[in-house]
């Protein structure tokens, strides 16, 4: 359980190194658009092949090779491991490359079903609008989504090996990639979008290049095959399908946010995004490094049928994201203004989008201890290779997510509409993406007892009611403190950059100090983290 910890702790760093530069990139990309139409239909272009980079690769390929290739490597030999890697990817490969050929050909038909009020008002008056542009920028990030999902197979072999490293810290290079398009590429093309579209593309090839010598060095670097009805790829194709719903729930619910939200304001896609790039950040930093650590472990002890030292990895798993979630979700709920004031305030990111972004963080936020939870549940039944069950709970997840954004968003919409104050409808969209996650932990936790592979003891519960003490001691802290710099959006946009980026990081390390003061008092050791 040491060496899980230890490379949680490795993997988490590169992650934040990452997380840091994805930040920047941000701030960059926040600088350059703003929050408004130029930006809307940036983040359309580039969400719509992340969101199948989720779909075939990161999430639901990872749930469902990592388990079979641990299988292969315990019990064939480095031949057929080999082979397996080979029509793995070649297949996968094919597959996604015809895909991606489709998405470039059909762009415009895709920018009509996932911008779907945008194509309205096309339909209403074509011409140069939303719709047209969207539908050009699709075509050039779409080869993204090849090159990624390569980049998820090399990565996955490279974690089924514990090489946790340098899949961490790939994305880095995708945000270098396109901090440099900000501030080089865009001096080339009238149309900044462009630029960025272009960076976005190239971060892709070069990730997948970067992979490569670590591959050779393995001695997993092989021809890939197209083999549909290899015994391996049959067993992972028929896990992956399933795992596409239950792994990527929240990226079906974020789709289903975009379309909802192109019938919506103008810069309703980017107060979402930008609010939503400060939950990917403890997610990207602490959820995914832990379910990613967890589920080579869990899919090992299965195959040896330990099944004590499963029960006690996946509760370790558990504590860590729950000590770690709370209070990040607190902190950047308490501290959304000084947070957007450092990193978005600048150029065409001025108060009123702040403003927007400042309520979107709140909703959004909110869910962040049930999308952590969810990173370690998952694998809790992806590792025994049963994908049936968690695709039951995010497809119930999903419904949820749409049932509660029909109900709140457009009322919401209309009222402030009557009261002379429209714009504000997607606060329901992240209010009901927090809502879904939070039903799709709860049904997996449940799911876990019912099947009787894990239940809650008495030990976790007095751990979590310690963490959310600390937790509630930490807020009450960061109030009293950040009042005595400023308090809403406006009064920190009057203090100097410099002040704020002070001030904040005075505040993130009083919190910190507070909350883990707290848990030691209240009896928590770091031994207690490191399981038995």
């Amino acid at each position: 359980m040491s060496k899980l910890f230890r490379s949680s702790i490795i993997t988490s760093l590169a992650t934040f190194m990452s997380r840091i530069l994805g930040l920047i990139r941000d701030v960059c990309i926040a600088n350059l658009l703003g929050a408004g139409q130029s930006s809307d239909i940036f983040l359309f272009a580039q969400r719509i092949p992340n969101f199948l980079r989720r779909l075939f690769a990161e999430g639901a390929f990872s749930q469902a090779f990592v388990p079979v290739m641990s299988e292969f490597k315990a019990k064939k030999d480095q031949e057929g491991l080999k082979d397996l890697i080979s029509n793995t990817s070649g297949t996968l490969g094919a597959v996604v490359f015809i895909i991606t050929v489709i998405g470039m050909l059909g762009s415009s038909v895709i920018t009509a079903v996932f911008g779907w009020g945008w194509f309205q008002e096309w339909l209403e008056n074509p011409g140069e609008g939303k719709f047209t542009q969207a539908s050009f920028l699709l075509k050039i990030t779409t080869p993204y989504l090849f090159f990624i999902t390569l980049t998820a197979v090399s990565g996955a072999i490279l974690n089924t090996f514990e090489k946790f490293l340098i899949p961490a810290i790939t994305p880095c290079l995708m945000n270098l990639c396109m901090i440099a398009s900000c501030f080089v590429l865009k001096d080339y093309f009238e149309d900044p979008n462009l630029a960025l579209s272009i960076g976005f593309m190239t971060g892709g090839v070069v990730q997948f290049l970067f992979h490569l010598p670590f591959l050779y060095k393995l001695g997993c670097l092989v021809i890939p095959r197209f083999s549909w009805n290899h015994p391996g790829v049959t067993k992972i194709r028929k896990l992956m399908i399933p795992a596409i719903f239950s792994v990527s729930v929240s990226q079906i619910n974020l789709i289903i946010n975009t379309i909802i939200a192109t019938k919506l304001t103008t810069g309703a896609i980017s107060y979402l995004y930008y609010s939503d790039r400060l939950l990917e950040f403890p997610i990207g930093i602490f959820g995914v490094a832990i379910g990613t650590v967890i589920l080579p472990a869990l899919s090992r002890q299965f195959a040896k049928k330990d099944l004590d030292g499963y029960v006690k990895t996946l509760d370790w798993g558990i504590r860590l994201v729950l000590l770690l979630g709370f209070p990040a979700m607190m902190g950047i709920i308490m501290l959304r203004e000084p947070i957007i004031r450092v990193l978005y305030m600048s150029g065409e990111f001025g108060l009123d989008a702040a403003g927007h972004v400042s309520l979107s963080v709140i909703a959004s936020v909110s869910g962040l201890w049930a999308i952590m939870l969810v990173r370690v549940l998952a694998p809790g039944f992806n590792a025994r290779q049963d994908t049936a069950t968690p695709v039951r709970y995010g497809i119930i997840s999903m419904v949820t997510n749409i049932i509660c954004s029909l109900i709140i968003v457009f009322p919401i919409e209309y009222w402030l509409l009557v009261g002379g104050n429209s714009g504000y409808g997607y606060l329901g969209l992240a209010l009901s993406t927090t809502l879904s996650s939070i039903v799709n932990a709860s049904l997996l936790l449940r799911g876990l007892a019912k099947k009787n592979i894990y239940h809650i003891s008495r030990n976790t519960v007095v751990f979590v009611l310690k963490l959310l003490a600390g937790t509630i001691v930490m807020s009450m802290v960061l109030m009293f403190l950040k009042g005595c710099f400023a308090t809403d959006a406006a009064e920190w946009a009057g203090i100097s950059h410099i002040s704020s980026i002070v001030y904040l990081v005075c505040l993130v390390a009083s919190g910190a100090a507070v909350y883990f003061v707290t848990l030691l008092l209240l009896g928590i050791r770091p031994s207690q983290l490191k399981g038995a």
